[in-house]
């Protein structure tokens, strides 16, 4: 009998409805452009310190000086993400890379073009386990019999967060899973709601200063370097607009190198996107950002979702990354 975990077998399942209906697309739709003649592409992402880069990237013109025409569509994640993608409610979608690998096994047609993010592989990672002030949970162990707040459950959250609990000699099955969208999780805390949570910055620094107590950095305790952030597409568009996938690189790459170049235009996004305070958005810790997908550590993410039964069958990684 399988065990997978609960949560998996519910994504699973809204998974597989969207692939039946992947299976009925139509064609792919030709291009829409702007009015400036550029090309118009919807970027779905997540509203983090992380996506900093691009949206001060495309306020300075940057994609559109690739003949792009983005607009950054927010997705807050887990139930969101995937079936925004499928569905074509965004052309592309800047998410973790562990969707790419949950939606293959159910057949759906996703892929990954580029690399974003990476977490760092020692030092203050940009995603943490942080816990309430009062529940005394200081290590992974202590996380064993907690109420952990994940964004998506049965993703790489909560995957790597069992991995680093039975590294420390705790039990991962006696964790309870629940899931938080990040911006709520301080709250949560809070209240009481829940003992812990996993949340990227700016809200491990925010949880943190107000008392909160870093417990783990999964990713770095795991698979140090593990992307955080990766381009997805769908095959579909991999194999009809392999034009628009080539632009999206190059301008991507270039993205990068402007905002390693202009610091202060992308802190101010946070301030102006996030609503930080701009001392907290001047200090904010911010990961390594490249283009280059680690494949071995996307295949190392896959092998650990195998070895806890996050999956029935190992992500054909391979087959998945395109670059």
């Amino acid at each position: 009998m399988s065990r997978r975990r609960p949560g998996v077998l519910a994504a699973g399942a809204a998974l597989l409805a969207l692939g039946l209906a992947a299976c009925t697309a139509d064609a792919q739709d030709p291009p829409v452009t702007g009015e400036d003649g550029n090309r118009a592409v919807t970027i779905g992402a997540l509203s983090i310190s992380e996506t900093a880069p691009l949206w001060a990237a495309v306020e300075a013109g940057v994609f559109a000086e690739h003949g792009l025409d983005v607009t950054v569509q927010p997705i807050q994640g887990g139930a969101q993400a995937m079936p925004a993608l499928v569905n074509g409610d965004v052309d592309l979608m800047i998410g973790q890379p562990f969707g790419a690998l949950r939606a293959t096994e159910q057949g759906l047609p996703a892929a990954i073009i580029a690399g974003y993010a990476e977490s760092y592989a020692e030092g203050d990672d940009i995603n943490a386990v942080v816990a309430g002030a009062d529940t005394g949970i200081t290590r992974p162990a202590d996380l064993a019999g907690a109420k952990v707040a994940v964004n998506s459950l049965g993703a790489a959250g909560d995957l790597t967060i069992r991995a680093a609990v039975e590294q420390d000699g705790g039990d991962p099955t006696a964790i309870e899973f629940v899931e938080v969208a990040f911006p709520d999780a301080a709250a949560q805390l809070e209240a009481g709601n829940i003992d812990a949570a996993w949340v990227p910055e700016p809200f491990v620094s925010m949880i943190a200063g107000a008392g909160g107590t870093t417990v783990v950095y999964p990713y770095q305790a795991v698979i140090p370097g593990l992307p955080t952030l990766v381009v997805q597409a769908t095959t579909q568009t991999v194999e009809q607009d392999a034009e628009l996938v080539a632009d999206v690189r190059a301008a991507l790459e270039d993205a990068f190198v402007w905002a390693e170049e202009n610091d202060d235009a992308v802190r101010q996004t946070l301030v102006d996107n996030l609503e930080l305070p701009e001392e907290a958005a001047a200090s904010l810790p911010l990961p390594r950002f490249t283009t280059t997908v680690n494949a071995d550590a996307i295949q190392a993410l896959a092998d650990l979702g195998v070895e806890h039964d996050y999956f029935q069958t190992a992500p054909d990684v391979d087959a998945i990354i395109v670059e």
